[in-house]
């Protein structure tokens, strides 16, 4: 990371909700995913990122939001870069809080955002309520009444769709692909093994998987293992014993691929995280 860019992250230890403002010049993030709801804004610059498969360009006042496993990436196309305020929302404490105001399908469904790019200015005065709540000292009821409201802000945004176990869309050996990876997360698995148990050549798995989830094999392994990496950490467990675990060479090469995702080294998430709490 450059003198010029920095993160400023925290996470409250009621809710999981991690707040985060950060600026970037030139190159921010490459393509990943995370377990969180992201619901954010742009302060100041063009903040260009893809996501589902589309290049977006969001401008100071415009909200961005991504949804759990969708792939996006950062870049900071003008001089100046670009500046952003974000909530990262656990999807349990979501659907959780969601419930109470009786949505048609919360119940049985989840939610998921019909764009990604919207314009709602109240919103915005509530993510930045929410946030500066988050990681001030205030009372309960306070924290409570900042989310309450956020939430409703969200819901006009929000749809509620059941997904099926399987999507049966993607082609059988991509699905069947996705699960070993998911089983064996930390196993050092080659292409031509995972072809095999999915009755493919390698090259036809490649291109299959690829089309259903936007990453090859093993960025996608990479992501998997970058995104239980996250968890591990903010629960406080030390580098070195994550990347052991999941399948990384060393605590170098996790904070490699850890800072190419997210902009901090293993480390630095694991103290912001547990100094947040």
């Amino acid at each position: 990371m450059t003198s010029t860019n920095w993160i400023d992250l925290r996470q409250d230890s009621d809710t999981g909700i991690e707040t985060i403002r950060a600026h970037f010049e030139g190159h921010a993030y490459d393509p990943h995913w995370h377990d969180s709801y992201l619901v954010g804004f742009t302060e100041q610059g063009v903040q260009q990122f893809h996501c589902r498969r589309v290049r977006h360009d969001s401008t100071p006042g415009r909200l961005f939001f991504v949804e759990p496993g969708e792939i996006h990436d950062g870049h900071a196309p003008a001089e100046g870069g670009f500046t952003y305020a974000m909530l990262y929302l656990d999807p349990d404490w979501l659907q959780r809080e969601l419930r109470q105001f009786a949505i048609t399908g919360a119940a049985s469904g989840e939610p998921g955002f019909a764009s990604t790019l919207v314009d709602d200015t109240p919103l915005i005065a509530g993510i930045a309520r929410a946030f500066t709540t988050l990681r001030q000292s205030t009372s309960r009821l306070e924290r409570d009444d900042a989310l309450d409201a956020l939430l409703q802000g969200l819901v006009p945004h929000l749809g509620w769709r059941r997904r099926p176990l399987t999507d049966p869309r993607l082609p059988r050996a991509a699905r069947r692909a996705q699960e070993l990876l998911h089983a064996n997360y930390a196993e050092d698995i080659g292409l031509q093994t995972l072809a095999e148990q999915c009755g493919v050549d390698r090259f036809r798995l490649t291109r299959a998987f690829k089309s259903a989830f936007g990453l090859a094999p093993h960025a996608y392994l990479v992501q998997l293992r970058l995104s239980l990496a996250r968890q591990r950490l903010a629960a406080g467990e030390p580098p070195a014993s994550v990347a052991s675990q999941l399948g990384f060479a060393d605590q170098s090469h996790l904070g490699r691929w850890f800072r190419r995702a997210y902009g901090l080294t293993p480390a630095d998430y694991r103290q912001r995280c547990v100094r947040g709490g």
